[in-house]
């Protein structure tokens, strides 16, 4: 269940709320006026979400480009190349 707490704690709570962030690692909404006004989450649920965000977008190119028949590099030829990446970066 989301925690939604008034903009007023925002401001005169907000050591708590960055506890209530980071021990549940989920977002905290801020109401205004009784309605909702803004999301207060941790840096790294942030991060984590963001990097989410990105491969569900390199999922949803891949899905197109395998619809429209693409049929991708062998996996041997992928695992070779990261392989090789491997070297280069330890180089």
């Amino acid at each position: 269940m989301p925690t939604i707490k008034p903009i007023s704690d925002l401001r005169n709570k907000a050591n708590e709320i960055s506890d209530l962030v980071h021990k549940h690692k989920e977002p905290v909404f801020i109401t205004k006026n009784g309605e909702g006004d803004m999301v207060v989450m941790s840096l790294t649920h942030y991060g984590e979400m963001q990097k989410r965000l990105e491969l569900y977008g390199k999922l949803a190119v891949a899905e197109s480009h395998a619809k429209a028949g693409d049929k991708g590099r062998a996996l041997h030829r992928v695992v070779a190349d990261l392989r090789k990446r491997i070297r280069e970066s330890k180089a």
